[in-house]
């Protein structure tokens, strides 16, 4: 039997903080205790399959510069049975509980749709024989509804009902299969369902057909008894000029408004909420606030760059917060840290990947420790806590709640000749509080 790309590197192993091994954890500790469960529980870490397996480093100014023996093989199920072996392979080396797939990703695209069909359906069979021997579950199954120029203008957005068609069958068996791996969701990103210009686009047709296609996915959901959770992942552009899940804010009016907002959450990028113009805690905490936070896509944008890089993360300020509203929400539940993040162009060889992995992970685990001790000590929480205080007086709960009338408040607002006064918010002393844990 041949050996992958992966098969001789060690297991990564955590070696703590002082260790000059560069194929160890620093950070992440798995088994390491904290606010109640492992940091393995907490995090619940993915490998991203297109970025990990299927990236070959092309872009639009140049050929691929990342050559896998996969990659050059005649034969596209034998390749495809090449890179499952690979994938599971990376997987025993970072040991990480999870990995995440599209159906392109994993299998070839047939000649019709009953042999793409096929091919899906046959590596997915392979998957559930490699994770009968393996530590690493499925996080989510997504299908690519953007790549095949049939989805140029959308999948479920599609002026032509036949793509609609064409989509829902597609999804239909990526559920199937991901419901039979055991994954704990599915994702549906619509890198197409948006629009170039609106002088060829019926917008209100176009969202009238989205918001079925999400009613029809949640409908299937129940109908085979997946249990996991339905996600949609919000990116403002790219590849189309507008998408119609901008942000988390949008997402939410989106699902209300087809009595979805108890069926659906979201899978927040740190990528895509800078190209939307908000931080990744930003997202985190509005999701939360509307009750929607579902899972994460880890990475990071350049912020001199005006698309979606996917780099991964590096920055331990802004993880750190963002971890720390993951915490203040109660966690991620059935979702978890994907790391939908690619090496760079320049980095060919499949040690560079590993370390990418390790570098994220530490990033993440220690900002996630960092975040747990602000959570714990409790004095950002108070702060907050003390500049709103006003709201809980009887005043301000009467005001809130709607038992006073905007006549009655302004009566008494002029009755007692109020003059408020400003008050600091004391950012940048929250700023240096934050700071000192890091």
């Amino acid at each position: 039997m041949k050996k992958s790309i992966f098969a001789e590197f060690p297991t990564v192993q955590f070696a703590g903080p002082d260790t000059n091994e560069e194929f160890a954890y620093r950070w992440y500790d798995a088994d390491r205790v904290v606010l109640g469960k492992p940091l393995r529980e907490h995090l619940r870490f993915a490998v991203a399959y297109w970025h990990s397996l299927a990236m070959n480093g092309s872009d639009p100014f140049g050929a691929p510069t990342i050559n896998r023996p996969w990659m050059n093989r005649t034969d596209a199920m034998e390749a495809a049975r090449d890179k499952a072996d690979a994938a599971f392979d990376l997987f025993r080396v970072l040991d990480l509980p999870f990995f995440t797939f599209h159906d392109r990703d994993v299998a070839p695209e047939g000649d019709s749709l009953s042999e793409s069909l096929k091919n899906v359906h046959e590596i997915a069979d392979y998957f559930a024989t490699k994770m009968s021997s393996s530590k690493t579950r499925l996080l989510w199954g997504t299908a690519n509804l953007f790549s095949n120029p049939r989805f140029m203008s959308g999948a479920a957005t599609n002026p032509d009902p036949d793509v609609f068609a064409y989509s829902a069958t597609i999804v239909k068996h990526c559920m199937d299969i991901t419901k039979a791996l055991g994954g704990e969701n599915y994702v549906l990103w619509g890198g197409r369902e948006g629009y170039e210009t609106l002088l060829n686009t019926d917008m209100k047709q176009e969202l009238q057909q989205l918001g079925r296609f999400l009613t029809l996915v949640v409908e299937y959901k129940h109908k085979i008894g997946f249990k996991g959770q339905i996600l949609i992942e919000p990116k403002p552009k790219e590849p189309t000029a507008h998408q119609y899940d901008f942000d988390t804010a949008t997402v939410f009016g989106f699902l209300k408004h087809f009595g979805l907002e108890n069926e659906v959450k979201v899978n927040l990028e740190a990528n895509h909420a800078l190209l939307a113009g908000h931080s990744f805690e930003h997202e985190i905490a509005t999701a939360a606030n509307f009750g929607i936070l579902g899972s994460l896509d880890i990475n990071r944008g350049d912020p001199l760059l005006g698309w979606d890089t996917d780099q991964f993360p590096i920055d331990l300020q802004s993880m750190t917060q963002a971890m720390y509203y993951v915490i203040k929400a109660g966690g991620l539940g059935s979702g978890g840290m994907n790391f939908d993040a690619k090496i760079r162009r320049q980095s060919i060889e499949p040690e560079d990947l590993i370390h990418a992995h390790i570098g994220g992970v530490d990033l993440c685990a220690r900002a996630f420790l960092t975040a747990a001790r602000i959570f714990e000590d409790g004095h950002l929480a108070k702060a907050v806590a003390d500049r709103y205080a006003g709201w809980d007086t009887s005043q301000g709960r009467a005001m809130l709640n709607g038992e006073l009338s905007l006549d009655t408040i302004a009566a008494q607002t002029e009755a007692a000749e109020l003059n408020p006064t400003p008050r600091s918010g004391g950012q940048e002393r929250l700023e240096n509080l934050v700071s000192r844990y890091s």
